[in-house]
């Protein structure tokens, strides 16, 4: 192959262009077929979104694969490995469980067969683990079982890694596209700067997953106009799941030896991509952690793994004080922190200047987290040059207004009741009845009666 960086590129715009285009007319369906589920206790919405969002990311995936196929370069890639109809394959099939779900509600453990199904159908079709790279022990050859349970194991943990981090307006796609974009400059680096060709898969597959997740961002971003669903959430991590197996599974350390030296180094520079099968990966850490979390939690109290509830990490954000969208670019802030600074901890792991911006960022992060319990008060004198939140509250403006007390042996103005709110009078037209049938005469009433009299 030669250099298909244009090619890339021109797939992923169509894959954004087709998925941005067709979520409009997929959102006026959605509400058409009654796609519109009721505001649940654990929503942050205020208003019934259409969802079904993953019909529009589907064909956007469908159309990026087929524009590769007819380019020059990457044409070729169809011809040589059957990884790209295998993510057809899968990814249709998850798909389809995925509207089901997001129009009829299905049960949870029959999600997490077709989930498996799906991975299954990939395996069968040659996207699968074949070895195991180790860091300091080198490439661990794994049997055909092995290999297919590691490879479904990867795939449902991503999957509902990223389907429970999809809580807020736009936080799942922005996050899966952050987490895409790096490993597309790490796949490409490997497949460029050595010359690996196995690379390429997971390097297109990045490619579109960008391009769905930012062609369905314009209509997600908060206030949302449609939610992507099961059939988004299930799809796009699949897709990232599928890459991280192709690069992971199929790139032999033994062809990094040319450049490493020997085998334990190569797999030693390729450790920020074997990570995810520890962890389980590290690109999408945040939503694994929050998996790992929701899953002890919901154990611990007795619940099903799968029971929803308002514990997730976005959730705590918004508990904490954050507005909904700084939330949204804080969860942004670490996936980003954390998936290219694997990405530049693999480019050049000896240099001790990255470790250093990895920890100086993380304590960024961390004031940013903790932003609402520590929000500045300015000064008295400086109060009229900064907005409202940062005055500080003073008592005369906060204590409630009190009612002037009467003077005895005053009389009571007319129109008051005579416990009421100071507010509130009585009615001033003549001839209202009142108490035992008498007739409750009020001002205007009494001059009518002065002026006959005269």
């Amino acid at each position: 192959m030669g250099k298909p960086v244009r090619e890339y590129l021109l797939t992923l715009c169509v894959t954004a262009a087709v998925t941005y285009l067709l979520t409009g007319p997929v959102r006026k369906f959605a509400i058409v077929a009654g796609a519109m589920p009721e505001i649940r206790a654990r929503d942050v919405h205020r208003e019934p979104t259409p969802r079904l969002g993953g019909i529009a990311m589907f064909f956007g995936l469908c159309a990026g694969l087929l524009t590769a196929d007819h380019l020059t370069n990457l044409g070729q890639l169809f011809e040589k490995s059957n990884e790209p109809r295998a993510l057809l394959s899968g990814a249709a099939l998850i798909w389809l469980i995925g509207v089901l779900d997001d129009k009829f509600e299905i049960d949870a453990l029959i999600k997490l067969g077709g989930q498996m199904i799906a991975a299954g159908v990939m395996v069968m079709q040659g996207l699968t683990i074949l070895w195991l790279p180790i860091p300091g022990v080198g490439s661990v050859a794994l049997t055909q079982w092995q290999g297919t349970l590691l490879t479904v194991a990867l795939v449902v943990i991503t999957i509902n890694a990223v389907n429970f981090v999809d809580g807020l307006d736009g936080l799942a796609a922005g996050m899966v596209c952050i987490a895409a974009a790096a490993f597309f400059l790490y796949a490409y680096r490997i497949w460029y700067s050595y010359g690996i060709e196995a690379a390429a898969p997971a390097t297109l597959f990045s490619a579109i997953l960008m391009g769905m997740c930012l062609g369905f961002l314009p209509h997600n971003m908060h206030p949302a106009r449609i939610f992507m669903g099961d059939s988004g959430s299930m799809l796009i991590g699949l897709v990232l799941a599928a890459g991280a197996i192709s690069v992971t599974g199929q790139v032999d350390p033994d062809a990094l030896n040319l450049y490493a030296g020997s085998e334990k180094e190569a797999v030693h520079q390729t450790v920020p991509v074997y990570i995810p099968l520890i962890l389980p990966l590290t690109i999408i850490a945040v939503p694994a952690a929050d998996l790992i979390l929701a899953i002890v939690r919901r154990t611990w109290r007795g619940q099903s793994p799968f029971a929803a509830d308002r514990g997730h990490l976005h959730h705590r954000l918004l508990e904490i004080g954050h507005s909904h969208s700084r939330a949204v670019l804080i969860m942004y802030f670490w996936s980003a922190l954390i998936a290219f600074g694997a990405l530049a901890y693999s480019v050049n792991s000896a240099s001790m200047w990255i470790v250093l911006s990895v920890v100086f960022l993380s304590a960024i992060g961390l004031v940013l987290l903790l932003l609402p319990r520590f929000t500045p008060r300015a000064p008295r004198w400086a109060e009229a040059f900064v907005p409202p939140r940062y005055r500080r509250r003073r008592a005369a403006a906060t204590a409630r207004p009190t009612r002037r007390r009467r003077p005895r042996g005053r009389p009571r103005p007319p129109g008051r009741t005579g416990g009421g709110h100071p507010g509130h009078r009585t009615p001033v037209a003549a001839g209202v009845s009142g108490v035992n049938g008498a007739t409750a005469v009020g001002p205007r009433a009494r001059l009518a009666d002065r002026s006959r009299s005269r």
